[in-house]
């Protein structure tokens, strides 16, 4: 089971994921939860409560990132557990995702806060 919250700073759209990506049903409830987030210059995919991936969940991935591209919306990758991370690894090269650092992220975070304060 796949449980996804979302939070939205400033132009950026945070989509928290926890459980499993490993059947098309959290992959579909994962591609819902980003293609809703039209309005947002930056999506990260916080992955740190994903505990698997399997091949529809990097399919997803990979459409999102497409998906993104197309709508010209930048998607990173933050935070994988060890799991997950390993399969991101093996797939990467023929992805070819945004995994973030820590410090990327807090750095994202911080503009998006400053900039979200400007326009208020």
């Amino acid at each position: 089971m796949l449980r996804i919250y979302t939070e939205n700073v400033g132009d950026m759209a945070i989509v928290e994921c926890e459980g499993r990506i490993v059947r098309s049903d959290a992959a579909f409830k994962l591609r819902e939860a980003v293609t809703s987030q039209q309005e947002a210059r930056i999506v990260v995919l916080d992955l740190s409560e994903v505990r698997a991936i399997e091949g529809g969940g990097l399919g997803m991935l990979l459409f999102l990132q497409q998906w993104a591209h197309g709508h010209d919306i930048r998607l990173k990758l933050f935070n994988p557990t060890s799991v997950v991370s390993d399969r991101l690894e093996r797939a990467n090269s023929m992805l070819g995702l945004d995994i973030i650092p820590l410090e990327e992220m807090m750095a994202l975070l911080a503009l998006a806060d400053r900039q979200h304060a400007l326009a208020a």
